[in-house]
């Protein structure tokens, strides 16, 4: 059962995206509660899905994955098993960021992080190109990066 987010909700969701290791304390200060509600809403947000995990986000550069790619991909059949089984074999590769399925021309857009385009290429030529029923794969390289945001806006 997922409780409506009230402004109180929406203001500690807003908090742990800026900095997710505040804790329950630094939090109630922030907002004007007392530790054991915020603790209370915290442990609640996480139960109910609000809150799916806490993560660092990294610099790609500086752990050595410098060549950012967004892929287009069209599958050649559009039953249920076939993008079950695309969907269920590229969540696994660790090179693919984000998968979506998409409404458009293209059934895919995988946005996919590696060292280099040597590294690139391996991962199409290795991976990619042996998923099953793949039609065609439109590649996009990220030149420079103005904004990257996980952040969203809730107050």
């Amino acid at each position: 059962m997922h409780h409506a987010l009230d402004e109180t909700d929406l203001r500690i969701l807003q908090l742990l995206q800026q900095d997710a290791r505040l804790t329950n304390k630094q939090i109630a200060e922030k907002i004007g509660k007392s530790v054991t509600p915020v603790f209370e809403r915290v442990r609640r947000l996480e139960r109910e899905g609000y809150i799916q995990q806490y993560v660092a986000v990294l610099n790609t550069k500086m752990i050595g994955k410098g060549l950012v790619a967004y892929a287009h991909v069209q599958l050649c059949s559009h039953d249920q098993e076939t993008m079950t089984k695309f969907e269920n074999t590229v969540i696994q590769f660790t090179e693919v960021m984000e998968c979506y399925r998409m409404a458009g021309k293209y059934d895919y857009l995988l946005n996919i992080v590696v060292k280099d385009m040597e590294e690139f290429n391996d991962f199409v030529i290795r991976k990619l190109s042996l998923v099953y029923d793949i039609g065609t794969v439109q590649s996009y390289f990220v030149l420079d990066e103005m904004k990257k945001n996980a952040v969203y806006n809730l107050v």
